[in-house]
């Protein structure tokens, strides 16, 4: 029963996501995936997990639905590695074809490639209920957030080697990246 009342849920979630007004605002995303690891910390407790969490820029984007996407790409990264003594998870950037693309990528069991164009569906599995729990919704939810921003996704992965989520956002800031030691208004220039 409770699995229903999560999967209900979460289809509420992801409804209200297409229908929500994006409130854009310049938002480190460094900051934002610090947030939600604290908010994670209780999934992660007792594992040994080796987070990287590499330097990431200034995005022009809603705060609260970009929190959402990190929260879902974390979440599974935890999940989908509890089956590692050691664990590794990292959130990184990369220039690809002049874009900034963010990345969170994971030494967990990763999936096969001929699945991935199933993966940001509506109640596609790749993995057993019995194995890994979820409600097949989160990266519908995830793919729905980043298309509102103009940005997409998409992974690359191999069986028990990992995966990797990479995805863009069309307010990318012009600035390094976010150190907290700059101030957001100092720090970065708009573009489009």
């Amino acid at each position: 029963m409770r699995n229903m009342g999560r999967l209900v849920d979460d289809l509420l979630n992801l409804a209200r996501t297409g229908r929500k007004e994006l409130a854009v605002e310049l938002t480190g995303l460094k900051s934002l995936v610090e947030e939600v690891l604290k908010d994670l910390k209780a999934e992660s407790e007792g594992r040994q997990i080796e987070w990287q969490i590499d330097p990431l820029p200034f995005v022009e984007c809603d705060p609260g639905l970009m929190r959402q996407v990190f929260s879902n790409l974390l979440l599974n990264a935890i999940k989908f590695t509890r089956p590692r003594e050691r664990a590794f998870i990292q959130v990184g950037q990369r220039a690809m074809n002049g874009q900034t693309v963010i990345f969170v990528r994971d030494n967990g069991v990763g999936f096969s490639m001929k699945y991935a164009d199933k993966l940001f569906g509506i109640f596609q599995r790749l993995h057993r209920l019995e194995d890994f729990e979820g409600t097949g919704v989160g990266l519908a939810t995830v793919q729905r957030i980043l298309r509102k921003h103009g940005g997409h996704i998409w992974a690359e992965a191999e069986i028990d080697k990992g995966a990797t989520f990479y995805f863009t956002v069309e307010g990318q800031a012009k600035c390094p990246t976010e150190d907290h030691t700059t101030t957001r208004a100092a720090a970065c220039q708009r573009t489009r």
